[in-house]
């Protein structure tokens, strides 16, 4: 009997472009033009800076190209920086169901690689593909998922990169399976990076289990293995960290039906479950014309996982931006006061903002069991605002904005890039390069792609 990652090998290694269908493939070009606006957005943010001081400490060979930037690092340090520049506003697209993943994440894989190994557009998005396509399926495997018993999402990461690189590396079934084995039995990630206090590591975690899978891709190619049973056997993933797993819901269809349309987009730059409440609370500020000055209270009836992670004591008091995206009561004060919920919100000197902070003890955030029943089908959510004068009003949402049920359309996905790419770039040279994308199975490489975004 084969294992899983046999199975995932098998796919991968042997997935061609006619074998996608058109909503997969108008999908990726979606998700790579998302990408690379969050990406252009990541070079603001600090994180990637001190990153980049420790790219010109290391050194290495020239390999890959950093986005917007234009200048190289090593093949698995471009992979790290590039993901971490995608990831590190919160900005980048969303999957939930047993367990959440960021499967954008993975896109600088394919890119660096293929960059790399000279392939062209088209080799790349089948790469993009199988990307979606592992990672989301793993989302689905454990239930409760991993992220319930304590585990962080870049545990899954850690098992799907390999073979995208692998893809774009030629490996065969066999050095794939090496990779996967060398990458899953060392980068396990706990779930702590998003409880309570939040860090870098929150931003973090992912691009290293990508670019691990990159490093293990280059080491299965020379020879080295890993073990095959990592998922499934004696002492791997479903052994060490708990019971109930569901292989169908990986292998079920592999090849035949493709998830990438069923990913989301985000809407706002902060954690996922915040967006149905965002959306419900700007609803009935927009709908009912309400000012700041008019609230007096707010209560919110949520999934019991948003009210535990996203509402804790820390989340009433962010001291970072890493905490505030990641605390539904400051999300929720931020739309309260501005009346968005913009990556301008999550600066330095708005976190700490009092017109934002009034509302913080205002919010009062309970988990519904009824609720929990529709999850992760739905996102259900009730907001209610009571005013200063008596007035009540709610709003119950079930499909947040980027929602595959409620997707973003193309002059929202231009707007997002040129809020990301502002003020370097004008909307014209925004509108071309999603005309590349756009035409992205043409390229006969990579390089027009990443010269396109240079902005530095």
């Amino acid at each position: 009997m084969s294992t899983i990652t046999e199975s995932l090998a098998g796919f991968a290694a042997g997935l061609r472009y006619d074998d996608l269908p058109d909503e997969a493939i108008a999908a990726g070009k979606h998700f790579i033009f998302d990408t690379l606006g969050c990406a252009l957005g990541g070079l603001k943010q600090e994180d990637p800076s001190i990153y980049a001081q420790v790219l010109k400490f290391l050194g290495g060979n020239p390999q890959a190209t950093i986005l917007g930037t234009g200048e190289k690092a090593s093949l698995v340090q471009a992979t790290l920086m590039n993901s971490l520049l995608v990831r590190v506003m919160e900005y980048n697209d969303i999957y939930w169901s047993q367990d959440p993943s960021h499967p954008s994440g993975l896109i600088p894989v394919a890119l660096a690689v293929g960059e790399y190994n000279g392939k062209s557009g088209l080799d790349t998005m089948v790469a993009i593909i199988i990307a979606y396509d592992i990672e989301m399926r793993l989302c689905d495997f454990a239930k409760p998922g991993i992220r319930e018993r304590g585990w962080h999402h870049a545990t899954l990461t850690q098992l799907a990169s390999p073979f995208v690189a692998g893809k774009l590396l030629d490996l065969t079934p066999l050095q794939m399976v090496n990779a996967a084995g060398i990458s899953g039995s060392c980068h396990c990630s706990m779930g702590a990076v998003t409880a309570g206090k939040l860090t870098m590591m929150k931003n973090t975690v992912d691009p290293l289990a990508s670019a691990a899978g990159v490093e293990a891709a280059l080491l299965a190619k020379e020879g080295y293995t890993g073990p095959e049973h990592v998922i499934d056997g004696k002492e791997g993933l479903m052994q060490v960290l708990g019971d109930s797993w569901d292989e169908n819901a990986v292998l079920d269809g592999l090849g035949e039906r493709f998830k990438i349309a069923e990913c989301g987009m985000k809407a706002y730059p902060t954690e996922a479950l915040t967006h149905a409440p965002i959306t419900a609370t700007l609803r009935i500020v927009r709908e009912n014309k309400l000012k700041p000055e008019d609230i007096r209270a707010v209560w919110v009836k949520t999934i019991a996982r948003a009210a535990d992670i996203l509402s804790d004591p820390t989340k009433y008091d962010p001291k970072s931006k890493e905490t505030a995206d990641h605390s539904l009561p400051y999300c929720l004060a931020a739309a309260l006061a501005r009346g968005k919920v913009t990556p301008e919100e999550f600066t330095e000197e708005n976190i700490n903002a009092s017109d934002i902070r009034r509302f913080l003890p205002m919010i009062r955030v309970e988990a519904d069991d009824s609720y929990e029943a529709l999850f992760p089908i739905k996102q259900p959510t009730l907001v209610a605002i009571e005013t200063v004068s008596g007035e009540r009003f709610e709003a119950y949402v079930e499909y947040p904005k980027g929602h595959p049920r409620m997707p973003m359309e193309k002059e929202e996905l231009l707007q997002k890039f040129s809020v990301l790419a502002s003020p370097e770039m004008s909307e014209q040279r925004i509108g071309s390069i999603y005309d590349l994308v756009q035409r992205f199975e043409n390229l006969d490489s990579l390089i027009p792609l990443v010269d396109a975004i240079r902005i530095k």
